[in-house]
């Protein structure tokens, strides 16, 4: 199904979950960034619950989607070769070290932390997950991680040119290719 692309293992019906997961990690930890600047600026506290709780639910959808890329990741050799997979699962673990960091400041240390500590955890983790989904995309759009090759003509233009290194053929070699097969 997927032929010269890297694929991806952990998929339902052809479908692969990481992307699927990943944005519920990703709006929580902005969600968490947008209620701390809400709480730093009107101080009342349904702010500083409402970030405690995207944190939370952040970590764990995160746990979530970190399983699916790393059977990704480990399910098919060529994945690992790709230098932005590890960038990209590297910039992950910190976002998730971070954000766990900022939960256990703010459940110790009370909504003073938010405004001293919180608030660039906060910050920080959204920088590194913006350089993270950069890598996400390169992923899919350069190395085509996960993405089925087509027969119709629809997959969009490309220069024909191998991407990454890996010796994948694109737009003339690939249908070259293609009609091989389908002989």
């Amino acid at each position: 199904m997927y032929g010269n692309n890297p694929r991806s293992t952990a998929q339902i019906a052809g479908h692969p979950l990481h992307p699927l997961l990943i944005p519920f990690p990703i709006v929580s930890f902005i969600g968490a960034l947008v209620t701390d600047v809400m709480w730093l600026s009107t101080r009342e506290g349904g702010w500083a619950t409402a970030s405690n709780w995207l944190l939370g639910v952040g970590l764990v959808t995160a746990l979530l989607a970190a399983a699916a890329g790393m059977a990704d990741y480990l399910g098919d050799e060529r994945v690992k070769k790709i230098g932005a997979a590890t960038r990209h699962m590297i910039a992950n673990i910190v976002v998730v070290t971070l954000e766990a960091v900022n939960l256990v400041v703010r459940l110790t240390g009370g909504t003073d932390q938010i405004g001293s500590l919180g608030i660039w955890l906060s910050l920080a983790s959204v920088v590194i997950l913006a350089y993270s989904g950069w890598l996400g995309g390169e992923l899919v759009y350069r190395h085509r991680v996960g993405v089925q090759e087509t027969r119709d003509g629809h997959s969009g233009d490309d220069d024909g040119q191998a991407e990454g290194g890996l010796g994948i053929p694109r737009g003339p070699a690939l249908q070259e290719k293609l009609s091989r097969d389908r002989r």
